[in-house]
Formats: structure tokens, sequence, C-alpha cells
């Protein structure tokens, strides 16, 4: 395994998710300092992710010639941009264009993500390799965004975005060392034929209706983690809170590495009830701070692998990376209308109809991949020529 190259990936892959979720953990401190509602404030979320989702599949069709390495590195650049620039203002209005430019750099960054990783490695490891540079959203949610909401409440939060920054500059350097210039490719390209034809791809559509509610109702809560939190009496824990969801999330990873090329199937619908039951017991939260704390290690364990059990699954089903670039537009449409449909609930319904709102969501979904045994999610192992139905 070409370590060195994969941890660089999964180092990008790190600020990606750092960069879009940290206003979730200092979200009551942001808005207070930009004399704004916990509901606006979110919306820094939103649009970092609608940025990736209406860029991520028309920059990679203008920019797949470009170099791999090259392609990576600019949108770190980005991030370093978008961060320096957050962190020397208040302007409301500045740093909403700034997040922005950061969701343009996430975009050309997951879009390409999974498909470098697999071009780094022999076929019967792809699923491994993509586990590796998918594992930094689970680590930059364990260990980044908790350090983060730490370094915002002992300082400031504008301090937070300045260490992303030089975080930034530091991912550029090691990205130019450790990974090669593979040639462009004609991702993009693809990515457009993909869209036309994906429907006509069986299995596709369940899969991107299952992806499209995990990472919806997922959303929905993560963008107002704090505010529920508080709900439940402990607002002065919420590190503690997204230390515990970031380890469990670690702990899904490391299974995922393990059981993808043998357990997809499994792992993808283990991981939806998990998340389902997680929702249920954050509804229940106003009973006992013990409730936060249960639905945030089952809320880890069922959305750690969640990326690479999608992006795995379209890989197989279409047998094309191309899938990748569809796959992360939609997922960060989710997102950013997760921190929408969020903010419109807090202000009709009250924080405490969010994770009801989110198992409404769920439940429908886990159902959906339970039956989709044959074409979506079916059972296949690496030692499979054909998946068996």
């Amino acid at each position: 395994m070409p370590w060195a190259g994969l941890l660089a990936l999964f180092f990008a892959g790190f600020l990606s998710i750092i960069n879009e979720t940290t206003p979730a953990g200092l979200l009551p401190q942001i808005a207070h300092s930009l004399r704004v509602t916990d509901a606006a404030a979110g919306q820094l979320i939103t649009v970092y992710a609608l940025a990736t989702a209406l860029t991520a599949v028309p920059l990679s069709a203008v920019l797949a010639r470009w170099g791999r390495r090259t392609l990576l590195i600019s949108a770190l650049g980005a991030f370093v941009v978008s961060n320096f620039a957050i962190a020397a203002t208040e302007d409301f209005t500045i740093i909403m264009i700034a997040r922005f430019v950061g969701g343009v750099g996430a975009g050309l960054i997951w879009t390409n993500l999974a498909a470098y990783a697999a071009r780094l490695v022999p076929e019967d490891k792809q699923g491994r390799a993509m586990s590796i540079a998918n594992a930094g959203t689970p680590v930059a949610l364990a260990i980044g965004l908790p350090l983060g909401t730490l370094l915002g409440n002992t300082f400031t939060w504008n301090f937070t975005f300045a260490a992303s920054g030089f975080a930034g500059l530091a991912a550029i350097l090691w990205v130019a060392l450790a990974l090669p210039n593979l040639s462009g490719t004609p991702a993009g390209e693809k990515a457009r034929g993909a869209g036309r034809g994906l429907l006509r791809t069986k299995g596709v559509a369940t899969i991107l209706a299952v992806m499209s509610g995990f990472f919806l109702a997922h959303n929905i809560l993560y963008t107002y983690v704090a505010p529920q939190v508080s709900r439940a009496g402990i607002g002065n824990q919420v590190e503690f809170v997204l230390l515990v969801f970031g380890l469990a999330a670690l702990a899904s990873i490391w299974v995922t590495g393990v059981l993808i090329d043998r357990r997809h199937r499994h792992l993808t619908v283990t991981g939806l009830v998990l998340l389902a039951a997680a929702f249920l017991m954050l509804g229940l939260a106003p009973i006992s701070p013990i409730f936060v704390y249960v639905a945030a290690v089952l809320w880890g364990l069922g959305f750690g692998g969640g990326a690479t059990w999608f992006l795995t699954a379209g890989f197989r089903a279409t047998g094309s990376d191309a899938i990748a670039a569809v796959m992360v537009t939609l997922v960060n449409l989710m997102i950013g209308v997760g921190g929408l449909v969020g903010g419109l609930l807090i202000g009709l319904a009250g924080v405490g109809s969010l994770p009801w709102v989110a198992l409404a969501i769920m439940i429908p979904s886990a159902i959906a991949a339970g039956v989709a045994r044959r074409y979506a999610f079916p059972h296949w192992s690496a030692a499979d020529s054909n998946p068996d139905h």
C-alpha cells in the first residue's frame, strides 16, 4: 500500500470536513459574534455545501485534463484563501463569500479523492485504499471538530479558522511531496454522460435515493448539534459529545476498512439501522443527558463508514469512477438542504422537532437498502467475479 500518498489524500479529506463542519461546533459563539440567529449562522454550512454541489460536476468536466496532484493542490489553495479571509473579518457577507470559495475546493477534492486512491493500488485493494482516503471524515469528526470547538471556546472562533488555514498550507506541501501527478482522466466528461444515463443503470437510482436520505437526515441534525446538546441541559459539553461521536465514527471506519470487500451489504444496512436508533435516542434526550451520549455512539457507528459504503456501491453498480462526481454533488446538495430544512424547522417547531424529522427520513431509507438485494446493495466479495444475486 502506498501509505504516504494515501495518507496525503486522507489529510486532504480531513481538511475538507474540518472546513465544512467547523461552524457546527461553534454555532452559538459565531451567531453571537456576528449578531445573527443560530439558524442564520447554520447557513455557513449550507452555502459551503451548496457551492460543492453546484460546482463539482462542471469543474470536473472543465478540469478533466489537469494532473490529479495539480487539481488537489488548487483545491487546498481554495481552503487556505477561504479560512484566512474568514479569520480576518466579522462581516457576514464576506464570510459567506469565503465559505462559498471553500466549498468549491471541497467539490474538487471529493470528486477526485476516492478515484485518486483507487488508481494508486491494484483492483483487489481498491476498497481498502478508498477506506483509508475517506477515513479523513471520521478522524476530522473525532479529533478535528472537537479540537476546533475547544480552540474556538478557549480563544475565538476566528482563531479556529486561522489554524485551518495554516493546516491547508501544510497539506499542500504534503501532497506535493507524496503524491504522483497522475494524468488527468476524462472523469469529468464521463460524469456528464453518467448523469444522462444514470437512472438506466440497474441499482443506481436506489443507491442514490438511500444515500440522499442518509445524508439529509444526518445534516438536519448535525448542522444544529450544539443546540441539540443544549436542549438536553449540557450545552457546556458540546466538544465532549462531538468527541464521543467521532471516536465511534473512527471505529466504524476501521471496521469498514477491514470488511468492505467482503461484507459491503451488511455494513450498509447495519449503519442505516444504527443511525435511525441514534435519532430516536436524540429525540428522547430531554429525559436524560445520558441519551445524548448513547445517541452520539450509535450515530458515529452508523455514520463513519457511510461515504465508503455508498461510493463503493456506486463504483460496483456502474463499473466507472465517473459516478463519484454525481454522488459528491448529490451528497453536498443534501448537506445544504439539511441546513436549510433544519433552520426552517427550528423557526416553525423548535429544535426538538429535528430528531423526529430525521428519524422519519431514515426509516424508509433503511427499508429500501434492506430490500435492494439484487443490484444496489448485493452480496459481493472481491473473490467473486459476479455479485451473488
